[in-house]
């Protein structure tokens, strides 16, 4: 039976790999999170408080349940918070990001870890894990840092680059496509980019890409991200069309009219050839994890 540590679990990500592996006999999973809780009391998934930024806290964690995977689903993904507290991002993406890597390399287990498409300057789009990065903002550097931490330190790794999760669950953060349902709900007018485009992704393509790699040989930088290239703004509109909410709402504008703290890329779209060729990966496009997460929310199934 191999041994899975899954870290972040109370997250977004988290929660989906919980349910993931709860429904799978050939795994001993320990979840751990920064706060011990539960996900869902009718589940019982029981959670270790584990800080990763605590190298002491991690090594006597791993030392003693010896997992064969380490599964990193935590981060600090604020991109506006990382610019202002530069310290605290630096400690979430990429000391932790040592202190795993450290631990992987002592008991030999595979390191599976998230990173992003703002380690790209978006002025091209459509890249491919050999493309140059070059971040633009804090947040972006911080997860570069930890993308060459885990490449340079001979561990057995994956890297998976991911672009806009969304998705929903127990006290989850906002992510892009909750605020954008909320505030229609709430009939709160919003702003969205026009010009600012990616591959959004469902929380579960990127959850059920994370277990192929626990269960397979599969090795190095993979760019895992939504089937489609779509705007903010017409992911939006889409949202708001599958949810029944009023489009009008919805404001089309150019990113440099939306006040952000950070500096954004624009075009962060990725090719995922490389993931569909080796992890058998085939993600979703914006209507279907749309009406998933409809689904989800509201428990009503959409022809």
């Amino acid at each position: 039976m191999k041994r899975i540590l899954v870290c972040g679990s109370n997250g977004l990500l988290g929660q989906r790999l919980a349910w993931l592996f709860d429904s799978d006999d050939e795994y001993e999973v320990l979840h751990s999170s920064h706060h011990r809780t539960f996900a869902e009391q009718d589940v019982l998934i029981d959670y270790t408080q584990l800080d990763i930024a605590n190298r002491g806290d991690v090594k006597s964690l791993v030392s003693s349940y010896r997992p064969d995977v380490i599964l990193n689903a935590a981060a600090m993904t604020n991109v506006d918070a990382c610019e202002r507290e530069r310290e605290l991002a630096w400690k979430m993406n990429v000391t932790a990001v040592e202190n795993l890597v450290e631990v992987s390399k002592r008991i030999d287990a595979k390191l599976v870890h998230v990173s992003t498409d703002y380690v790209f300057d978006g002025k091209t789009g459509n890249y491919s894990e050999d493309d140059r990065v070059n971040p633009v903002n804090y947040y972006g550097k911080t997860k570069l840092a930890g993308e060459n931490m885990i490449i340079s330190s001979g561990i057995n790794f994956v890297i998976l680059r991911t672009i806009l999760v969304y998705g929903t669950g127990v006290n989850v953060r906002n992510n892009f496509a909750l605020w954008v349902i909320n505030s229609l709900n709430d009939g709160t007018p919003i702003k969205c980019a026009e010009d600012q485009i990616s591959n959004p992704t469902y929380v579960a393509d990127l959850a059920i890409a994370m277990k192929q790699c626990a269960d397979t040989d599969a090795r190095g930088l993979f760019h895992v991200s939504g089937a489609e290239q779509v705007s903010r703004y017409d992911f939006a509109v889409r949202a708001a069309e599958i949810f029944g909410y009023d489009t009008s709402l919805i404001k089309k504008v150019r990113l440099s009219e939306i006040e952000q703290f950070a500096p954004r890329p624009l075009l962060t779209t990725f090719t995922n050839m490389k993931a569909r060729h080796q992890l058998q990966y085939h993600p979703l496009n914006v209507i279907q994890g749309l009406k998933l997460l409809q689904e989800e929310i509201t428990g009503i199934h959409l022809n």
